[in-house]
């Protein structure tokens, strides 16, 4: 059998190429996992008048945990609650699905208090340093 070639992509891999990656990967971890992933969940955030996604939480499986991929809530709906209305709603989706808890990360400049107050607990952080922002990994087991 040949050698396989390695392409080294310095800048933005075709996407083609990144899903052979993670398709790759996805295989090895069901047939080795024991577990099959399940397909992401999300709780959109809409404009009243045109109902186009404005923002809102994404999901998706971890292996027995919730990952909170991204939460975002646009600058004119902060302050009204809905960050802790996007995690609870999480929350009861993960619940029903069976998951032990949600996990996330966020960056020093993000949510780390908001988190926290909603029950999150630090379980490992990248330090800062010369052109690199700390991020830190939360978890909430139910």
């Amino acid at each position: 059998m040949p050698a396989p070639i390695l392409d080294i992509i310095p800048d933005n891999p075709d996407s083609d190429d990144v899903g052979a990656i993670v398709a790759t990967l996805d295989a090895y971890n069901n047939a080795n996992s024991g577990m099959a992933d399940l397909p992401g969940f999300a709780v959109i955030i809409r404009d009243p008048q045109t109902r186009a996604a404005v923002g809102g939480l994404y999901a998706t499986d971890g292996y027995g945990w919730a990952v909170i991929r991204y939460l975002a809530v646009p600058d004119q709906y902060r302050g009204q609650g809905l960050g802790r209305r996007l995690m609870e709603e999480a929350e009861k989706l993960a619940r029903a699905r069976g998951y032990i808890g949600l996990w996330l990360d966020t960056f020093e400049f993000q949510a780390r208090p908001f988190y926290e107050k909603l029950g999150f607990e630090l379980f490992g952080e990248l330090e800062g340093g010369q052109g690199a922002i700390p991020r830190y990994f939360l978890k909430k087991r139910f």
